[in-house]
């Protein structure tokens, strides 16, 4: 029996010390290595107005990947809809797949939804924090608000900077729904007027939605027979939420006969514990400038981390980020993944790994790779 297949996500992050095109080569020559070793997928991460990572415009990047590879699938994790049309996604990737046919992924996700203002409210006492729990083995921790974040003048900046003024986007069913009939070549408007993306109409690629919780993007994923990403790396306490409202909703498609689930896992490996423990060392403090509404800054060195101040209000921003990473030696790491894997019943996962030396974070590919091959 064939182990299950290991996926990329790749942020293209930049580290302290580094550049943007440091980080974009670093990403061409990690896709060229994890091809090596069995990757089944690259995707790159849609990013923006941050200083720490380099992937803001994924379709050039999946170009360049495409071109520096040779058999490996590259897609988009996800393409951030909120702030696209249907037509710029379908013409962007149907050149893509017109070059590398049936290679390229189109990722889906609500991201960069325009939201609504809303008048200030009066604070209110903070509901008490969940405990975490344990299912199947797998670590779900309490579920973490984003309202503070949101409310931030920095996401309402990011907002401005990413929608022309007074522009609205479709709903994101709407939207699915337009890519879908773009691509198939029987687009038509409310007059019954049709359209036709060039290139796009017929391309070779296979579209995906990314969720993290068990809401619309999951539901409609399965309602439309798509393969379906869930992201553990970014919002573990809803993974298993999230995997069930799919299968609850698939319907068998043209595209798909029976659910499709990848679960992305945050990852270092290294030869030892010890070592790994300090490569991963940074991530919180990473974590932290992202929930504190800064962005994402350059990737600290170990010691930039360890020299930080913490106060225990940051631990509890960060903590089910952390709490969740797999950090370890390659067994202990390739255990971990087993047990994520058979929790959600996922078909496929994509690991995401940053270290601040590029050496350690292809290091932890190939080590993970070679371990789960001999059993995962």
């Amino acid at each position: 029996m064939s182990p299950t297949p290991l996926s990329v996500l790749d942020l293209s992050p930049v580290p302290t010390g580094g550049g943007v095109a440091d980080a974009l080569r670093h990403t061409i020559d990690l896709a060229r290595r994890v091809e090596q070793v069995g990757y089944h997928r690259y995707w790159l991460a849609e990013h923006h107005l941050a200083r720490g990572v380099a992937s803001s415009a994924p379709a050039v990047l999946i170009g360049q990947v495409a071109a520096a590879t040779g058999h490996i699938r590259v897609g988009s994790a996800a393409v951030q809809l909120g702030h696209r049309t249907a037509l710029s996604v379908v013409e962007e990737f149907g050149t893509l797949a017109a070059l590398y046919p049936d290679r390229v992924d189109l990722g889906l996700g609500r991201s960069g939804q325009r939201r609504g203002l809303s008048a200030p409210q009066p604070p209110v006492e903070p509901p008490a924090p969940e405990p975490y729990r344990v299912v199947d083995g797998l670590l779900i921790p309490p579920p973490f608000s984003f309202a503070k974040l949101l409310a931030s003048p920095r996401f309402a900046l990011h907002n401005a900077l990413l929608h022309p003024p007074g522009a609205e986007s479709p709903d994101f069913p709407r939207q699915v729904a337009d890519i879908l009939a773009l691509l198939r070549g029987d687009y038509t408007d409310a007059t019954g007027l049709d359209a036709h993306a060039v290139p796009g109409e017929g391309a070779e690629l296979t579209v995906w939605l990314l969720g993290s919780s068990g809401g619309e993007s999951a539901q409609l994923a399965g309602a439309l027979g798509l393969p379906f990403a869930a992201n553990y790396h970014v919002a573990p306490a809803a993974v298993l939420d999230a995997v069930r409202a799919y299968r609850a909703a698939f319907r068998p498609s043209a595209r798909l006969a029976q659910p499709y689930v990848v679960v992305s896992a945050d990852v270092v490996v290294a030869p030892d514990d010890d070592t790994a423990r300090r490569l991963a060392a940074p991530y919180g403090l990473w974590v932290r400038s992202i929930r504190s509404g800064d962005g994402a800054i350059p990737y600290p060195t170990p010691e930039e981390a360890a020299a930080q101040p913490w106060t225990e209000e940051d631990r509890l921003l960060v903590a089910d980020r952390v709490d969740t990473q797999f950090v370890g030696a390659p067994e202990v790491v390739a255990e971990r993944l087993r047990t994520l894997r058979d929790a959600t019943g996922a078909d496929e996962l994509l690991i995401t790994t940053i270290t601040h030396d590029h050496r350690d974070r292809v290091a932890s590919y190939e080590l993970l790779a070679k371990e789960w091959a001999q059993g995962g």
